[in-house]
C-alpha cells in the first residue's frame, strides 16, 4: 500500500488523520480509503476544510483546538485508533497567539527547553506513542507524489549548474540550522531564505528585487522528523513563484511532496516554469 507503512501495520486497525490545512490531508483521505483502510479524523478547529469534515459520518470524528494535547489523546482512543497521521499545515502564528493548551499541553511544554514548531510537533508526537497509538510517517499513501529526479517540466530558463549548487548550499545550511527549507538564489547571489514565514512569503521577498535568473531551491532537512514535518510543493507555490516572476524550482527528490502532483506539471509547463527533481 505505502512503503512508508511500518511491517507490522494492520490494515483493519483504524487510523486516524490528524488534519491541518489544505490539499495535503484530503489526498492522503482519499488514498487510505482507497487502500481500504478504516479512517478517522481529528478536525483541528480552524484548520481543517469543511469539506473534509463533511465527509466523514459524525461517529467517526472529532473536533480539536489547536493545543488540546489531553482531548487529543482521549479522543483517538474513543475512536478507536491503532494509528495516527498527521498531515496538513497548522497556521504558524498559532505557536504565539491562538494556542489553547490544556493541563497536558501546559505540563508538556514545561518540560522542553526550547518551543519551536519542531519540538512541540515532537512532543505531541510522543505523547500519541506513549498513548499506545502509532504515529505514521506522515508520507503514508503519498508516495506517487514524492519529487523526481530530473527534469519534471522544462520551461524557457535553463538551471545552471553552478547556480544549482550554490543553492543547494545554502538550502542545505538553512534547514541543518532549522531555520528554514526554502532559498532563492540568483547567479551566486542570497536574495531570500525561508524562514517561519513560510514559502509563498518568501518568494514574493525574492521576487521585490526584480533579478533575473532566480532558482528557488527546496530540500528537506538533514535529520527530518517525517511524523509531521514533510516539505511540500503545490499549486499555491506555483502561483508565489509566478507573481515573483520565478521561472525555476529545484526539488529534492524522494523527499518534497509535490501535492497534486500531474497538475503541478501540467501548471509548471503552462506557465515555462521548469521543475527539476534533484538528488542531494
Amino acid at each position: 500500500m505505502s512503503r512508508f507503512l511500518p511491517d507490522s501495520f494492520d490494515p483493519t486497525r483504524p487510523l486516524a488523520l490528524i488534519a491541518g490545512k489544505g490539499l495535503y490531508p484530503v489526498l492522503l483521505a482519499e488514498r487510505a480509503r482507497n487502500a481500504g483502510v478504516p479512517l478517522r479524523l481529528i478536525e483541528l478547529g480552524g484548520e481543517t476544510s469543511p469539506e473534509l469534515v463533511s465527509s466523514f459520518p459524525e461517529s467517526e470524528r472529532s473536533a480539536v483546538k489547536v493545543g488540546q494535547v489531553g482531548k487529543l489523546l482521549k479522543e483517538l482512543k474513543r475512536l478507536g485508533a491503532g494509528y495516527a497521521v498527521m498531515a496538513g499545515q497548522v497556521t504558524p502564528g498559532k505557536l504565539f497567539k491562538g494556542l489553547h493548551p490544556d493541563l497536558k499541553a501546559i505540563r508538556m511544554l514545561a518540560g522542553l527547553d526550547r518551543k519551536n514548531a519542531e519540538t512541540i510537533f515532537g512532543a505531541i508526537g510522543d505523547e500519541i506513542e506513549k498513548a499506545g497509538i502509532h504515529l505514521l510517517d506522515a508520507r503514508v499513501f503519498m508516495d506517487e507524489d514524492l519529487a523526481d529526479e530530473g527534469i519534471m517540466a522544462k520551461g524557457k530558463e535553463k538551471i545552471d549548474p553552478e547556480h544549482l549548487a550554490h543553492g543547494i548550499e545554502i538550502a542545505r545550511e538553512n534547514a541543518r540550522l532549522d531555520v528554514g527549507q526554502g532559498v532563492v538564489v540568483s547567479q551566486g547571489t542570497v536574495l531570500a531564505v525561508e524562514a517561519f514565514e513560510g514559502t509563498n512569503a518568501m518568494l514574493e521577498r525574492a521576487g521585490k528585487f526584480g533579478a533575473k535568473n532566480c532558482l528557488f531551491v527546496k530540500l528537506g532537512k538533514p535529520k527530518q522528523d517525517t511524523r509531521f514535518d514533510v516539505p511540500v510543493f503545490g499549486l499555491q507555490t506555483l502561483v508565489a513563484m509566478k507573481e515573483a516572476g520565478i521561472k525555476n524550482v529545484a526539488l529534492e527528490s524522494g523527499t518534497v511532496l509535490l501535492l497534486d502532483r500531474n497538475e503541478v506539471i501540467a501548471n509548471a509547463k503552462k506557465n515555462q516554469v521548469t521543475l527539476f527533481g534533484v538528488k542531494v
